[in-house]
């Protein structure tokens, strides 16, 4: 049991770093959807994974973590205060209806969507307009999408790694 401890820290530092990795992979993508401010947000999928392998605290840790460092790495004010507005509501969402009967699917398509409310919210706020609004029908079509792929991709990671879970080794 004192391995505990310490798989959990490492497990912690990888997903954190991987969430981050993601966030710089992005960065580099020239993902142009046609569409401004759409991206398919890849170090969401560690954030899902995390939400249903680690404890909540620990997979809101690295949400909020990834989102510091990607943003002072490679974005801006602005970008963290989109980010974590779009962050904080995503996770908030989805810890809540993980614990219903909702699969992880769905919990990352909620996710992706209410990312893009989130960043709405915080955009009418910077711009002083409500006008922006208009814009959230493109962006909940393109968080429903994302977090569809998303969630296929993490509902696999999740089943893989309850697999090694389970496995003991001698």
């Amino acid at each position: 049991m004192k391995n505990t401890k310490a798989k959990n820290a490492a497990l912690f530092g990888v997903m954190t770093a991987l969430a981050f990795t993601f966030s710089y992979f992005e960065s580099l993508i020239p993902f142009n959807f046609g569409i401004p401010g759409v991206k398919l947000g890849l170090a969401n999928l560690v954030v899902v994974v995390a939400l249903y392998i680690m404890k909540p605290s620990q997979a809101f840790a690295i949400s909020i973590i990834r989102i510091l460092l990607a943003s002072l790495t490679f974005g801006n004010v602005y970008s963290l205060a989109y980010s974590l507005c779009g962050g904080l509501l995503s996770f908030i969402v989805m810890l809540a209806f993980k614990k219903s009967k909702l699969s992880i699917i769905g919990v990352s398509m909620l996710g992706g969507i209410c990312h893009n409310i989130g960043q709405i919210i915080m955009a009418a706020i910077v711009m002083q307009t409500a006008r922006i609004v208009y814009y959230l029908p493109v962006l909940l079509v393109a968080g429903l999408i994302t977090g569809l792929l998303l969630g296929i991709v993490s509902k696999t990671v999740v089943n893989r790694f309850e697999k090694v879970k389970d496995t003991k080794i001698s």
